[in-house]
């Protein structure tokens, strides 16, 4: 007990994103339905849940987006009736948000697959049941009506833990780990001074948060010889930046990644012109959602998508691999 309220209710709803349960809170649709305060609505999302505390949540009806749909090219790897798979270019933004009101993947969604979309993720996130960064590429599903966003909504939370699902990346990091395969486990949390940046805090600050990474190939030598290394990691959680701060903590940050290996930029002085500028150029962390498999909502079918490197980064894993 002593849990806040907000993250109490994501962790028992997790179909249900923090930032919309958050809202919901603040909006009144929550109440103590049993316990030494029941009846009482709360309102605040630090409440502190008490031993007997007993919740009710009413979700509104799913709102009409207000969002306008826009015609963005899509690249659409699978769809059907329940579920479109597409593979995010990056600069892409997923879902609005502040400073983003439109020129996102959801208003992108809204035109290619009308009113299907579903309505779970509210008003801003329709259809949505994970996200990739803003620059990272790759694989994406969305859900196209609600049965089908609560059973993956179910999937992604679970991480692949007792299920099929899965979500492979590819990583350009600078530098090589010293063996050929590891798991990364340490906690995540906002950092302590950069409301921007997330970090490995101590277990009480931070949620677990767990990665699977294999070496692919190594540039420039081997072991701690390596300029870079090709590294493919496997996530059984989902927090933001994961693969971006367990690398980073690890000693290999990704190449060209502004938050969490700027530390990193005088290497480029070490590098053949050619390659150094096209990192310089590259104006994104090099990480790619290479692989996602999860069960059919409907059929009960486990589907499997691959993705190859986008342009940007093929091109300079070809020039490191002539150093």
């Amino acid at each position: 007990m002593g849990q806040r309220l907000d993250r109490f209710l994501s962790e028992a709803l997790p179909d249900v994103s923090r930032t919309r349960i958050q809202a919901l809170i603040r909006e009144g649709h929550v109440r103590i339905a049993g316990g030494p305060s029941g009846g009482a609505t709360i309102e605040d999302v630090k409440y502190r849940v008490k031993q007997g505390d007993c919740f009710e949540l009413i979700v509104p009806p799913a709102a009409e987006p207000e969002l306008n749909p826009e015609a963005i090219p899509l690249d659409v790897v699978y769809e059907d009736e329940d579920v479109i798979v597409i593979d995010k270019p990056a600069g892409l933004v997923v879902h609005p948000g502040a400073g983003q009101p439109d020129g996102t993947l959801v208003n992108a969604l809204l035109a290619h697959c009308g009113k299907s979309l579903s309505g779970i993720g509210g008003v801003a996130r329709p259809g949505i049941v994970h996200r990739l960064d803003k620059d990272t590429s790759g694989l994406m599903v969305a859900a196209k009506n609600d049965r089908a966003h609560r059973a993956l909504a179910e999937q992604f939370a679970d991480h692949g833990r007792t299920g099929e699902m899965a979500r492979g990346y590819l990583a350009l990091v600078w530098g090589a780990p010293s063996r050929p395969r590891g798991r990364i486990e340490a906690p995540i949390g906002r950092h302590p001074t950069s409301r921007t940046r997330m970090a490995v805090v101590p277990k009480d600050k931070g949620r677990f948060a767990a990665t699977q990474w294999r070496l692919v190939e190594s540039y420039g030598g081997t072991g701690k010889d390596a300029v870079a290394s090709l590294i493919e990691c496997t996530l059984e959680t989902g927090r933001t930046h994961q693969v971006r701060v367990h690398l980073a903590h690890y000693g290999h940050p990704l190449v060209g990644d502004p938050l969490y290996g700027a530390g990193f930029k005088s290497k480029l002085k070490t590098l053949p012109e050619d390659l150094a500028g096209a990192i310089s150029a590259l104006d994104r962390q090099a990480l790619h959602a290479a692989h996602l498999s999860f069960v059919h909502p409907g059929t009960g079918t486990l589907l499997e998508f691959n993705s190859d490197l986008p342009d940007d980064l093929a091109e300079i894993v070809r020039q490191f691999k002539q150093l």
